[in-house]
């Protein structure tokens, strides 16, 4: 099975590249971040025909998660736990039945950016997180195959950049930050990149500006972060970079796992 996370930066603006990868991919599962659309203008017609259930959790203009999935799920829900008066659509979790009549547990995640850190955008992306580690208490303890997938807005190490000190400072790469994600790491969730190579220069963004993709100049902030659950299934990941040199791109590209669940 192909699970596959990508933020999309606007669902109807890159209909035709999402289409033409889904064709050119055929993931099994995908789950989107920034779709920026409410549910109902989804450009859901033309993604079910081509075989795929639709999910989303949508936002006018921004933000906004989907999950497409070759079978339909058996529960799904919607927001992140913690906090009733976050009205943001950042969160959207789907379970799935598969052999052995076994849950397949998956979440699609939008992490708020964070930036300027001198607002209250910060202590929300720090709360966020905070919401995120205790959810994965929760379901950690259900011993489903559980992944957390999605745009993460977190560099997790120096050699997840081009250069770190161009990061210093950013809601990304501050300490804090990254504290607060090893301490999701450190419930026993593995990073699917970096459990199967320490390879530098392997990014998921590349800016519009300064010539960023022409460069290299790239960071990596879009993860599969799996229970040992599904971590014992994972038999490689990717990273779909080739993406990024479509016509009218996002700025993101896919990162797929590959899972053995009959092993």
């Amino acid at each position: 099975m192909k699970i596959a996370t990508w933020n999309i930066n606007g669902v109807k603006a890159r209909i035709d590249n999402l289409t033409q990868w889904l064709k050119d991919s055929d993931p099994d599962i995908v789950c989107l971040q920034e779709i920026k659309t409410i549910d109902e203008a989804f450009p859901r017609l033309e993604i079910e025909a081509m075989g795929y259930h639709v999910e989303t959790h949508g936002q006018k203009g921004f933000n906004g998660v989907a999950i497409l999935s070759k079978t339909s799920p058996d529960e799904v829900s919607r927001g992140l736990p913690g906090d009733p008066l976050d009205e943001q659509a950042r969160f959207l979790e789907a379970v799935f039945s598969i052999a052995g009549n076994r849950a397949l547990r998956v979440c699609c995640l939008y992490l708020p950016n964070g930036n300027p850190v001198d607002t209250e955008k910060y202590p929300y992306k720090l709360a966020w997180m905070e919401r995120l580690r205790q959810f994965a208490v929760s379901r950690l303890s259900y011993e489903d195959i559980f992944i957390l997938a999605g745009d993460y807005n977190v560099i997790p190490e120096p050699h997840d950049c081009f250069d770190p000190k161009v990061w210093e400072g950013d809601a990304l790469f501050l300490p804090q930050t990254r504290e607060a994600f090893r301490r999701l790491e450190n419930l026993g969730l593995t990073d699917a990149v970096r459990t199967s190579t320490d390879a530098v220069q392997l990014y998921s963004f590349w800016d519009y500006q300064a010539g960023a993709w022409q460069k290299n100049n790239g960071i990596r902030i879009d993860h599969l972060m799996l229970s040992p659950e599904a971590a014992d299934h994972m038999t490689s990941v990717a990273i779909e970079k080739h993406v990024r040199a479509w016509e009218k791109p996002s700025d993101h590209v896919p990162v797929v796992g590959y899972f053995d669940f009959a092993a």
